[in-house]
Order: C-alpha cells, then structure tokens, then sequence
C-alpha cells in the first residue's frame, strides 16, 4: 500500500509540475518546437531542470540494490540503439509536433476535461496495443 501511495504522490506532484510549467498547454510545446519563428525557449528550462534532478536520483540509486520501500531496485541496463528505438523516437517526434503534447503533459491534461487531450491519449493507447499486437510481444 505505502509503494502505491508513493506513486499517487509522485504522479500527483509530477502532474502539478506540468501544469504550473504550461507543459501540458500544447501551443507551448508549438513554440518551444518552432525554432525558426517564434521559439519559447522555456521547455528547455524545464527539461533543465528535469535533468537536475534526476542525473543525481540515478547516481543515488546506482549505489543502492533496493527502493525506500525495500523493492528490488530494477534500473535500465540496455544502452543500445535498435531500430525499435529510432522509429519509436521518430514517431513520438512525429506525435510530439502535431498534437503539442508528450504522454506525461497529455495525462495531465485529462484532468481538465478537454477533447484534444482526450483524443491524444486514445490515440497514444491505440498505439501502444497496435504495437503490442504487431510485435506479438504479450507484455
């Protein structure tokens, strides 16, 4: 119970976060992506600022075999770049620019009950189950 409750306030703060930011208004993400018009530079304080805290939280981490809540620490150990991963970042580059939202602002989002938001994420989850299906990968 304590690891879902620490994941509801994570989730929670990380939520507040975007939207305090305007993450989670896609004509600011247009912005910060038109860098031959009018650029907004202020994604990339946040992303700055993303870094900051978790470059440290992963060095933590690395030192550690378990979470604070005694769970097996599981950290990425795959370095690799595969097609899977270019055409996944291609695509979510693609997504990115012509809906404005990431899934994490796009969550967010939700909360305030508008359509294009609502349209991303169904969209976001068709594909993700077209991927799974394609791949025939049951995970």
């Amino acid at each position: 119970m304590r690891v879902q409750l620490a994941a509801l306030v994570s989730g929670l703060i990380f939520g507040v976060g975007l939207t305090i930011s305007r993450m989670i208004d896609p004509s600011k993400i247009i912005g910060f992506l038109d860098v031959t018009g009018a650029w907004d530079p202020s994604l990339a304080l946040v992303m700055i600022g993303a870094l900051a805290v978790t470059l440290p939280a992963f060095a933590i981490a690395r030192r550690h075999e378990t979470t604070l809540f005694q769970s097996k620490l599981q950290l990425p150990t795959r370095n690799d770049i595969d097609p899977p991963l270019v055409i996944g970042a291609i695509l979510f580059g693609i997504g990115w620019g012509i809906g404005g939202f990431c899934p994490g602002p796009a969550l967010s989002a939700l909360a305030f009950g508008l359509i294009k938001p609502m349209v991303f994420v169904a969209a976001m989850i068709v594909g993700m189950v077209g991927v799974q299906v394609l791949s025939k990968n049951p995970d």
